[in-house]
């Protein structure tokens, strides 16, 4: 049925075609249609005529499998909608300051949530049940995007969520339809780790560039006079992956490489800051070492999604019973990520559809 119906949309298309672009003769145009449109009536009759001998069976299984992925689908738009609605303001976490209003214990928080921007409010839920919260929290965002792989080195972009007192971060991973997650926690907690230690040093770098460039030596002004037909060496600066970003959310660490004039002599290039130059990079690496020493803990939130009294009975019953009957019967997120139990810590929330 499903080949027979696409034919003759094929038809339609063609037909709607050769009136609007081609610009045919409409008698000849409607021709097409009565001579392949009939031939493929006839296909569609006979095949219609075989439901009541066995092929209402996977017509039966399609409508099912059908209503399930829209059952998904609808309670799954519901619930990211009531995240970005219910979401934290900026201004209430700055309200609280950087101890959030609860104790800062070392270690590293990764909270897990679908919000590409902003403080998820499954957070807000931690910080009134947990009795402290890590030092170092790092909002977690699992995301697929149209490439077949994505490189190790690029999977994660990093950017800050608040000032540098606070240590909290946003965490964009990225995986290509291609992509399995084979990753144990171990090597994922340490290349995520490994990045965000890239992006503080990536940070300190363009911070340098920033307020470092008037303060050149002379001899780096006469090299720089001499070759103002080369390239800039920032503008030269290998950054894979900024390029395509844009509103600050920084990933990797641009390659460190110097340019060359006509005459081979290498144009100065701002250095990466080390830890030992800059104390405020080697502080906020300190930290996030202590917490990497200190174990990395999972925040999840085990939501429940429940439709609002005000709602339709379809609706009622569509979200409270066969939406709540597939999330509990999936694959939960802390199987998922292979994570042990001691190290998961899970906060039930309710969110209101």
């Amino acid at each position: 049925i499903a080949e027979v119906i696409v034919m003759m949309v094929s038809t339609t298309l063609v037909t709607v075609v050769m009136l609007l672009i081609w610009q045919k003769n409409l008698f000849l145009a409607l021709f097409f249609p009565i001579v392949f449109g009939s031939v493929e009536l006839i296909y569609l009759s006979a095949v219609l005529s075989k439901i009541k001998e066995g092929g209402w069976l996977p017509l039966a299984f399609a409508t099912c499998f059908l209503c399930v992925m829209f059952i998904w689908n609808y309670g799954s738009v519901l619930k990211y909608e009531s995240e970005v609605r219910e979401k934290i303001s900026m201004e209430f976490l700055l309200d609280l300051g950087s101890t959030l209003g609860t104790v800062r214990v070392p270690g590293i928080g990764l909270v897990y949530n679908e919000l590409v921007q902003g403080v998820p409010s499954i957070f807000g839920q931690f910080l009134l049940n947990l009795p402290a919260i890590h030092s170092t929290i790092v909002f977690v965002c699992i995301k697929y995007v149209p490439v077949p792989v994505v490189p190790q080195e690029e999977r994660f972009l990093f950017k800050r969520v608040c000032p540098k007192d606070y240590h909290m971060f946003r965490c964009i991973a990225r995986y290509g339809y291609k992509d399995v997650r084979k990753e144990d926690h171990n090597s994922f907690e340490q290349l995520l780790i490994e990045s965000l230690e890239k992006f503080l040093r990536k940070e300190a770098y363009e911070l340098a560039l920033e307020f470092g460039a008037s303060d050149l030596d002379f001899e780096s002004e006469t090299v720089v006079s001499r070759s103002r037909e080369a390239p800039s060496a920032v503008g030269e600066l290998q950054i894979p992956l900024m390029a395509d970003q844009r509103g600050g959310e920084l990933g990797i660490v641009p390659s460190e490489s110097s340019s060359e004039n006509a005459n081979g002599s290498a144009l100065p290039t701002a250095s990466m800051p080390s830890s030992d130059e800059d104390p405020a990079l080697e502080y906020e690496l300190s930290a996030l070492r202590e917490a990497t020493d200190s174990g990395v803990t999972y925040l999840l939130a085990h939501g429940d999604v429940r439709a609002r009294k005000d709602s339709l009975f379809v609706k009622k019953l569509v979200i409270n019973y066969l939406y709540a009957f597939l999330r509990n019967n999936c694959r939960a997120g802390a199987a998922n990520l292979s994570v042990p139990h001691m190290n998961i810590i899970e906060v039930a929330m309710t969110y209101m559809v």
